[in-house]
């Protein structure tokens, strides 16, 4: 059977145009997929039943043994941590928020390590962003700045940028300009205009000349500024002035180097003061399936986006103070959930080691890094693979994850509001 028009779950892209073919209730082939979203497809290294630690090996249990000791773990901590949610689905991401809630926990999403700094940021000074759409159909100037699409978002710029004709823009291989700016030469500055190399930490004396230049007050910029010459920077302002529709796209490498959220800051300003000569926007890529859900999800119901502390019986928000490293760092944390994420492959090392002293229980279908380290870990079903759900794409557009195949697995969903029943029943509430 072929199933079109099905949904990726892998990145913020949420390629929504998958041929799929399934035979036996299997997956066994996929079309129009990055080599990415076709390995999450496709791939088969799945729990097969919740495992538990005995001593130093492991042993199979069922799920109602599991989901009664994950509420016992729960319900013993005093400061319990609730971490991940960015590969699972919205209907998911709001029960975590309300056990939490329950517990007078610390629920915290994969924004404390990715694109944190870059909501502080728009809080500070708003977001002038747009669709994904809009950018396709009429962007004809593309900034990336501190990402690699080519090999984090293969298919970013063959749907949206650099090879994908719009409305307005007919022949976008031709009629388009591509700059990439980052500290080294990568595959994506390979197909650009223009790459504009910056010395590691130099983003911020790089944008803060940009917006002097647009400002008319390139007289004030020295002939060098982070290794990127006063000649290229008077280059880029002005194909920028130029274009008809301009959009940035930043990633990591602008989010979590020297001045982090400062740098997103700077950038928006950037992309303020462009607007006063063409019309300009500005988007983080963001990374996993639903990593922009869990901001949506948790602001809905918290009024906050990430790393959310319940222990005052109110929600409290205060990176730095209650995000999920800084938490493990002090050793303050005594368990956790970790729901759809792999914290143990990139945290900190001592982040880690706190993690190897507590119960973890982990909330997963594959093995991983944090197996290793968790006492117990519970498979789910896939959302967007045999779950479905609601998904909201970098750039903010919720979409709707189908269910493609059958594997009688519950989902997200079920587990925790199974264990979510489980914990308020012990509680009397």
């Amino acid at each position: 059977m072929l199933i079109k028009d099905v949904v990726c779950p892998f990145c913020g892209c949420l390629c929504d145009d998958l041929d799929v073919e399934v035979e036996n209730g299997r997956i066994i082939r996929v079309d129009n997929a990055c080599t990415l979203g076709s390995k999450t497809m496709v791939g088969d290294d799945r729990l097969k039943a919740p495992i538990r630690r005995d001593g130093k090996g492991w042993i199979e249990t069922t799920y109602d043994a599991a989901i009664e000791e994950a509420a016992q773990i729960l319900l013993d901590a005093d400061r319990p941590l609730l971490y991940g949610w960015s590969r699972t689905h919205g209907e998911a991401q709001g029960i975590g928020v309300h056990l939490a809630e329950l517990i007078g926990g610390v629920v915290d999403n994969t924004s404390t390590v990715c694109h944190g700094p870059s909501i502080l940021a728009i809080q500070e000074v708003g977001h002038p962003g747009c669709t994904l759409g809009q950018v396709k159909n009429r962007a004809d100037l593309i900034i990336y700045w501190g990402c690699n699409p080519i090999d984090a978002h293969p298919r970013h710029m063959s749907r949206y940028t650099t090879y994908a004709t719009g409305f307005f823009v007919k022949d976008a291989h031709r009629d388009r300009k591509v700059i990439v700016v980052d500290t080294r030469r990568n595959e994506s500055a390979d197909v650009a205009t223009e790459f504009v190399q910056v010395e590691p930490g130099g983003d911020y004396a790089v944008l803060s000349a940009l917006r002097a230049i647009v400002r008319g007050r390139g007289d004030v910029v020295p002939p060098s500024v982070s290794g990127v010459s006063r000649e290229q920077l008077v280059r880029v302002a002005e194909m920028c002035k130029n274009a008809k529709f301009g959009a940035i796209f930043f990633g990591l490498g602008l989010t979590m180097t020297a001045g982090k959220n400062k740098n997103v800051r700077n950038a928006i300003e950037l992309t303020d003061e462009l607007n006063r000569h063409t019309k300009f926007i500005i988007s983080p890529m963001r990374g996993h399936g639903n990593v922009y859900g869990t901001n949506e999800v948790f602001t809905w119901i918290t009024g906050y986006p990430y790393a959310v502390d319940f222990s005052r019986g109110i929600a409290f928000y205060n990176p730095g103070e209650t995000t999920a490293i800084d938490i493990l760092r002090r050793g303050e944390c005594d368990a956790c959930l970790v729901v759809a994420s792999d914290p143990a492959a990139h945290f900190p090392k001592p982040c880690v080691e706190h993690l190897a002293r507590i119960p973890v229980v982990q909330i997963d279908p594959h093995p991983n890094a944090t197996t290793h380290i968790c006492r117990l870990q519970i498979p789910g079903s896939v959302a967007g693979i045999d779950a479905a759900g609601t998904a909201y794409r970098m750039d903010g557009v919720p979409i709707r994850l189908k269910a493609i195949i059958e594997t009688g697995v519950p989902n997200d969903t079920e587990i925790l509001q199974r264990l979510y029943n489980r914990v308020r029943e012990a509680k009397g509430e």
